[in-house]
């Protein structure tokens, strides 16, 4: 294998550590590496399931545009290409044209007889520069030999989650045929909704302390005037910006980030004890500076990424935009959630 060149780790947890860098004499060339030994030794076998069967869903996808591609494989994980885009969650599509590449990038897939699994998740459909639609993510990617009645299930779902990333983001697209499609869910999918979705949670929250970004909730309409009024009590505090990140076991949290003057971080943590109605912020952060548009406005988009722990995704958005990477990069450096991630040897002080 040709010698792999790290620039950033873009993410840990309990299945691996992957890394972005590029092949030694290709700098140009962005490459993505899952380094799987870096998994704990008790999750290590479950690490090499998936895997596999992402090495396996990589080979059978060669060719098909909007998919990553595999480079190559070692006793330590794998390498695949980068794919350039934007989660849908922070593009949020519109136009019909990428929703048709979509759809035709799942016949692409089930022509080589591959189903997804996974794509009722907004970050694993990225829209292209060029506006078409790709996929990331093939560890719970099935290939199937025949086309059964198991197939015919997970097709059906992979085309249903589609659908529910059109109406979110692009509601007005919906047909009247889309929409009884998207209503009717196949069985398998109503029993794991009852059953395995509860202990998937349970077991990942709970035990394994992770999360992979579900969950919303209301708490900002209910404490955030309450949370960011104390915040403001607080002198030298400048500006202050609130969003949520899942919390562990269940429901969400208030993350603060707080442009302030001086170190007050201990007094901001302090204006949060006592409130009303029990109002308060989870995690409260000063920052230099809040990152806002050309008009001023704060750029919540990228708080989100970095509350909930979205560094792929941050880093995505920020690769072309220096100036605000700048600003954003001591906000990564301090972040406070690290719920997606296990502290291990492979910690260091570097990491961002």
């Amino acid at each position: 294998m040709t010698d792999f060149i790290a620039q950033a780790v873009l993410k840990r947890d309990i299945f691996s550590e992957t890394q972005k860098g590029y092949l030694a004499g290709e700098p140009d060339k962005v490459v993505i590496r899952r380094v799987v030994t870096a998994s704990p030794v008790w999750s290590r076998p479950l690490a090499w399931f998936l895997a596999r069967r992402e090495i396996a869903a990589l080979r059978a996808v060669v060719g098909i545009r909007g998919t990553p591609q595999l480079l190559s494989t070692d006793k330590d994980g794998l390498e695949r290409t980068w794919t350039d885009g934007a989660p849908l969650h922070l593009a949020r599509p519109a136009k019909r044209e990428f929703y048709l590449s979509a759809f035709k990038l799942l016949r692409a897939l089930r022509r080589a007889g591959i189903t997804h699994n996974d794509l009722a998740k907004p970050q694993n459909w990225l829209m292209s520069p060029d506006g078409l639609a790709a996929v990331i993510d093939f560890q719970l990617s099935s290939i199937h030999r025949k086309r059964g009645r198991r197939y015919q299930v997970m097709a059906y779902e992979d085309f249903r989650h589609l659908l529910k990333q059109m109406r979110a983001f692009a509601p007005e697209l919906m047909t009247p045929t889309a929409k009884r499609i998207l209503a009717r869910r196949s069985l398998p999918s109503r029993i794991w909704m009852a059953t395995g979705k509860k202990v998937y949670n349970f077991v990942t929250r709970g035990i394994f302390n992770w999360s992979d970004g579900e969950g919303t909730g209301d708490r900002l309409d209910h404490e955030g005037k309450i949370v960011t009024d104390a915040i403001f009590r607080v002198p030298g505090v400048r500006d202050v910006a609130l969003t949520l990140y899942p919390l562990p076991r269940k429901g969400v949290g208030i993350y603060a980030f707080v442009e302030a003057d001086g170190d007050v971080e201990s007094k901001l943590r302090a204006s949060q004890e006592g409130l009303e109605n029990g109002a308060r912020a989870d995690l409260v952060q000063q920052v230099p500076a809040l990152p806002r548009t050309a008009d001023g406005q704060i750029r919540l988009d990228l708080l989100n990424l970095v509350a909930m722990n979205q560094i792929p995704n941050l880093t995505a958005l920020l690769e072309n935009d220096s100036d605000m990477a700048a600003i954003v990069s001591p906000i990564i450096a301090g972040r406070l959630n690290f719920t997606d991630r296990r502290i291990s040897r492979l910690e260091t002080a570097t990491d961002t």
